[in-house]
This record gives C-alpha cells, sequence and structure tokens, in this order.
C-alpha cells in the first residue's frame, strides 16, 4: 500500500471514522460528569494528562530509547484515551459511564497539550538532526478535524436520532477494530526491518509505561477511597490510549513512519494486559456499584 495514501486519506478517514463512532455513544451529561464525580475524574485527568507523559519520558530514558522512536512514544503517551478503554472497561464490568466521561474530557484537552509534548520530543529526542517540525497550529486544526468535529457530529446525530445511534454502535466498533488492526498489519509489513530490530526493546518500554500507568492509576483511586468500579475504570483509562490517533500523527502529520510502530507496538501491549482484568472481573454476577 503506497504510504501517501496510507497517510493521507486513509489512516485520516479511519480515525474520523471510529471518532464518529465513538461520539455517538456520548450525551452532553458525560461531558458534564466532572460534577457528579469531580475526585474520580480529576484523577483520571492528573494520570493521562500529566503524569502519562512524564512517565513516558523517564522509562524511555530509562531504556536508552532515542530518535524517531522515542519521539514516537512521546506521542501515545501524549494522546487521550479511545474507543478502546470504554469496551475493556464494559467488559470488565466496570465503571463505564466514568470511563467514558474520561475519554471524552481527555479527547478534548490533548487537542492542545499534544502539541507542546510532542513538539518537546521532536527538539529533545532529535534536535538539529531532523527536520521534522511540528506547525502548532496546523497541528490543532488537523486534530480538531479528525478527532473534536467526528465527536461533536456524533453527539449530534445521538441527540437527533438516539435510536439509530444504537444501532450503529457495533457496526462502527466492528469497522474500528478491523481498520486498526489492518493499520497495524500494514505498518509492521512496511517497516519489518526496523520491526524485528527494535521489537523487543520497544515492547520492554511499551510494557513498563503500561503497566505502570495502570498501576498509578489503580493506587491513586484506593487512596482517594473509591469503589471498585471505578478504581478499575481509572486504571484502565490511565493505561489505555488511542493508539490510532498516535499513528496519525507519526504518519499523517509528521509524515515519518519510523516514530508510529511505538504506537502500534503499545497498542498490542494494552490489550494483553487488560486480559486479565476481563478475565477476573468480567465474570461478577452482580458487579453493582463495586
Amino acid at each position: 500500500m503506497d504510504t501517501t495514501v496510507l497517510s493521507t486519506f486513509i489512516l485520516p478517514a479511519a480515525l474520523f471514522t471510529i471518532m464518529l463512532g465513538m461520539g455517538m455513544s456520548l450525551t452532553i451529561d458525560d461531558f458534564r460528569r466532572l460534577l457528579v464525580y469531580p475526585k474520580a475524574v480529576l484523577i483520571g485527568m492528573l494520570n493521562q494528562l500529566i503524569l502519562l507523559p512524564i512517565i513516558g519520558f523517564l522509562w524511555v530514558k530509562f531504556f536508552g530509547v532515542e530518535g524517531a522512536l522515542a519521539v514516537g512514544m512521546m506521542i501515545i503517551a501524549a494522546c487521550p484515551g479511545g474507543v478502546s478503554s470504554n469496551l475493556v472497561t464494559h467488559l470488565t464490568k466496570a465503571d463505564l459511564a466514568l470511563s467514558i466521561s474520561l475519554t471524552a474530557i481527555s479527547s478534548v484537552i490533548t487537542v492542545f497539550t499534544i502539541p507542546i509534548i510532542v513538539g518537546f520530543a521532536l527538539n529533545y529526542f532529535m534536535g538539529n538532526d531532523t527536520t521534522i517540525q511540528l506547525p502548532f497550529w496546523q497541528t490543532i486544526f488537523k486534530i480538531v478535524a479528525i478527532t473534536i468535529f467526528p465527536v461533536s457530529l456524533g453527539i449530534f446525530i445521538r441527540k437527533r436520532k438516539p435510536k439509530f445511534a444504537d444501532w450503529m454502535d457495533r457496526p462502527f466498533r466492528i469497522a474500528a477494530t478491523t481498520l486498526f488492526s489492518t493499520i497495524i498489519l500494514v505498518l509492521f509489513i512496511k517497516e519489518r526491518e526496523m520491526v524485528l530490530a527494535s521489537f523487543g526493546d520497544l515492547a520492554l518500554v511499551c510494557i513498563a509505561l503500561n503497566l505502570s500507568t495502570m498501576g498509578l492509576g489503580y493506587i491513586f483511586a484506593k487512596i482517594a477511597k473509591l469503589n471498585l468500579n471505578q478504581t478499575l475504570s481509572l486504571a484502565i483509562e490511565s493505561g489505555t490510549q488511542n493508539g490510532t490517533m498516535a499513528i496519525v500523527i507519526a504518519l499523517s502529520i509528521l509524515y515519518n513512519e519510523p516514530m508510529a510502530l511505538p504506537a502500534a507496538i503499545y497498542s498490542i501491549v494494552m490489550f494483553v494486559s487488560v486480559v486479565p482484568l476481563m478475565l477476573i472481573f468480567g465474570r461478577r454476577k452482580n458487579p453493582g456499584a463495586g
């Protein structure tokens, strides 16, 4: 598959479709839930927007990852949660409303934080050795166009046609999973030499980042004395990132394939890490409020 076609058309269209599907699962009340669960939402935002990029940076330094791959790790660390975190939360019978709210709110805020974090990563890890630039306002515009706009459109559709939105939920989830899996497969095939050369090191960084952020989400929730369902949601949301968005930023904004590899590998790691949660907690008969 031609890289230009993938980065210019297919990837943005895939993310647009995924975010539209997410939007059709949201209502305005999901953004108001900050007032309902202020403590839980604030902990979630602290973990995802502040601690995750810092921890990502520290792990990258610890494992000695450099150049484009280091920038790629920072891209995935800067991204918000996605529909994957909502799906996993649902399968673990945790607090889905809280998970959706955290995803919705972080998706809005990261529009402005991603250019800052990624811009810092480019300067720090690549410096004068690269001609790659991240235009701040252009990046914000692109992220809004393929994330906030389709989410808003999805919310509007749900408000006007709730039955249609419910009916389309399953097809959109299937489409999102299929598209994302295909994108990762194509990326691995195109960059197979680099994947084989760096998979071990990247996998270790991704595992460390995923488990440490999920662990912090769990610990902070326990310190705040949240119930089990909220605790599970925070742990999942803290370690489950929007891999599609990270790949879009790498390929469609920065036009750098190696930078997309950490997001692809992290996406595999994060799904593997939540399987035990789904097996243990997803079997509960009456999860209630946890």
